[in-house]
C-alpha cells in the first residue's frame, strides 16, 4: 500500500512538471495545450509517452536549417515582384485575376511565393493516368530527374518507377529521390539498396538514429513533387504505391487530383526540392542553371506555396482564409480530413451565412478512425451555417482541392487540419485561370453524382455511439 502511494505521488508530480512544461515553457496554441493536458490527465503514464512521439516540440533552430533563398535568386525576384505590385507597374498576362491580386501578394510576402503567368496546367483525377504521365515523363529524362513523396512502396508501382531511376542512372542522369521516413517505413531496405548501386542518390527526410525505429510522428514532409530535367513538375496528392492505383480492397478507387505543370512555376517547384534535400542530404545541390530551365508555355497563373513547422506562419491556411473570404458565389472544397480551426471555421461560416454557397466533400470510410470521427463532427457546424456536405461513395477521397467562383483553386498536398497546417512539410499550387478552374469544377460537380448529400435532419439521426466517439475524437482534434 506504502508503494502504491509513493507510485502515485511520484506519477502525480511528474505529470504536474510536465504540464507546468507544455503552458509555460513550450507555449503551444491553447487548444493544443488543453488537449495534451486532458491526455496527461486520463491516461498518466501512457499519456507521457504519447507526449513524446506525438507532442514533443523540436528545435528549429538545430532541424531546420535550410535558408538558401538568397543564393537561388528567390528573394531578389520577390523584392521585384512586390514593388511592382506596390507601384502599381505589375504587368498581367490575363487581366481576369487582376481581382485576385491581393491574394498573390499575401503570398510573396508570406511564403516567397513568386507569382508565374506563363504555365500550362494539366489536371490528373486518376492514379492510373497521373503514373502513365509521369512514367513517360521519366522515361524521356535527359538531364535530371528529382522525387520527393512522403510515400513510396516497394510495390509493382514502386517496381516500375525504380525500373526507369536504375535505367536513367546508369546513362548517366543526375537522379535524387528523397521519401519520408515515417511514411516510407514500410520501404524495404533491398529497394533503396538497388537505387543507391545503379547511382541514384537516395535520402529519407527525419530519419530515426536507430533504422527502422522512428517515434516522430510530427514534423513529417508530406509534400510530392516530381521534377524532370527543370522543365516539367508534378504537384498535388498521390504519393507511389498500388494503392493510389485503386488495387486495395481496403480503400477501392483511389479520388486524388494531381498536376502536371510546364513553365516557370517548375522553377518554384524545383527551389522547394532543393531546399529539402539540402537539409535531408550532406551531399547539397548546388545553384545551376541547367536545374532551372523551362519553357515559358500557356497562360495559367501559378503560385507555389509551401508551409511547416519550420515558419511561424500558417502560410497555405492563409492562403485558404483569403480565398474563401473572396468568394462571391461558390467555395468548393475535397479533403479527406476535415478538422479545421476557429479561423478557417469562422471563414466558412461567415461565407455560408453570407449566402456564399459553401459545399465541401469527404471520403464515406475512414483511412484514420479518430480523424475521420472529429471530421464528422466539425461538419455539424457547417451545416447548422447552411454549408451543403457531400460523402463521396466512389471508394477513397484524397483529393486536396478549393475552388472559388470558377476563378481561382489550389491543389497540393495540405489537408485541412492541425497538421497540414502546423506540424507537416506541405506544397500546394495556388492557381489563377478560369479555363482550368472550371475544369476543377466540372470535376467536383462529376463526383457530386457518385456523393450522398449530407441533410441537417440526417445528421440530427446520429446514434449515440457516433456521438461519443465525435466527441472524445473532437477534444483530441488539436493534437491528431
Amino acid at each position: 500500500m506504502e508503494i502504491m502511494s509513493y507510485l502515485f505521488g511520484s506519477m502525480l508530480i511528474f505529470n504536474i512538471t510536465l504540464g507546468i512544461s507544455i503552458v509555460f515553457l513550450e507555449r503551444k496554441d491553447a487548444s493544443s495545450t488543453w488537449a495534451w493536458l486532458m491526455v496527461l490527465l486520463f491516461i498518466p503514464i501512457a499519456g507521457f509517452f504519447l507526449y513524446l512521439i506525438f507532442g514533443k516540440p523540436i528545435s528549429k533552430r538545430r532541424i531546420f536549417t535550410w535558408d538558401t533563398k538568397s543564393r537561388l535568386g528567390v528573394k531578389a525576384a520577390v523584392q521585384a515582384q512586390l514593388r511592382a505590385l506596390e507601384e502599381g507597374t505589375f504587368a498581367y498576362k490575363n487581366e481576369d485575376i487582376a481581382e485576385y491580386e491581393d491574394l498573390f501578394y499575401l503570398h510573396l510576402r508570406n511564403d516567397d511565393a513568386i507569382f508565374t503567368h506563363n504555365n500550362s496546367v494539366k489536371i490528373f483525377t486518376d492514379g492510373a493516368e497521373k503514373f502513365e504521365a509521369l512514367i513517360e515523363d521519366l522515361k524521356a529524362a535527359t538531364d535530371h530527374i528529382h522525387l520527393l513523396y512522403y510515400i513510396i512502396r516497394s510495390d509493382n508501382l514502386g517496381q516500375r518507377i525504380a525500373d526507369i531511376l536504375v535505367k536513367k542512372a546508369k546513362e548517366g542522369l543526375e537522379v535524387r529521390v528523397l521519401f519520408d521516413d515515417m511514411g516510407s517505413r514500410s520501404l524495404k531496405r533491398k529497394y533503396i539498396k538497388r537505387l543507391r548501386k545503379a547511382g541514384v542518390e537516395v535520402e529519407a527526410f527525419f530519419p530515426p538514429k536507430i533504422p527502422k525505429i522512428n517515434f516522430k510522428i510530427n514534423y513529417r514532409n508530406h509534400r510530392k513533387l516530381a521534377i524532370i530535367d527543370g522543365k516539367i513538375g508534378y504537384i498535388g496528392g498521390f504519393n507511389i504505391g498500388d494503392e493510389y492505383l485503386g488495387k486495395k480492397k481496403k480503400f477501392g478507387y483511389w479520388r486524388d487530383t494531381h498536376l502536371r505543370i510546364y513553365g516557370d512555376a517548375v522553377h518554384q517547384m524545383q527551389t522547394r526540392f532543393i531546399l529539402d534535400w539540402n537539409q535531408a542530404s550532406r551531399n547539397d545541390i548546388l545553384y545551376e542553371n541547367r536545374y532551372y530551365s523551362s519553357v515559358p508555355t500557356g497562360d495559367v497563373g501559378v503560385q507555389i506555396v509551401s508551409s511547416g513547422p519550420d515558419s511561424d506562419w500558417e502560410q497555405i491556411k492563409n492562403g485558404y482564409i483569403k480565398m474563401i473570404m473572396s468568394a462571391k458565389e461558390y467555395v468548393y472544397i475535397q479533403t479527406p480530413y476535415f478538422i479545421p480551426d476557429e479561423s478557417l471555421r469562422d471563414a466558412l461560416r461567415i461565407a455560408s451565412l453570407s449566402g456564399v454557397n459553401v459545399r465541401i466533400m469527404i471520403p464515406n470510410k475512414p483511412d484514420h478512425p479518430f480523424v475521420y470521427w472529429a471530421t464528422l463532427s466539425y461538419i455539424g457546424d457547417l451545416l447548422e451555417a447552411g454549408a451543403e456536405v457531400f460523402i463521396y461513395q466512389n471508394g477513397f477521397l484524397h483529393a486536396k482541392t478549393i475552388v472559388v467562383d470558377g476563378k481561382i483553386a489550389s491543389v497540393g498536398t495540405a489537408n485541412i487540419d492541425v497538421r497540414s497546417f502546423r506540424l507537416n512539410f506541405e506544397v500546394n499550387a495556388f492557381l489563377y485561370d478560369p479555363d482550368l478552374t472550371q475544369r476543377l469544377v466540372f470535376e467536383f460537380e462529376k463526383d457530386m453524382m457518385l456523393s450522398t448529400q449530407m441533410s441537417k435532419n440526417l445528421y440530427r439521426q446520429r446514434s449515440i455511439g457516433i456521438r461519443f466517439k465525435e466527441s472524445i475524437s473532437r477534444l483530441l482534434s488539436p493534437v491528431l
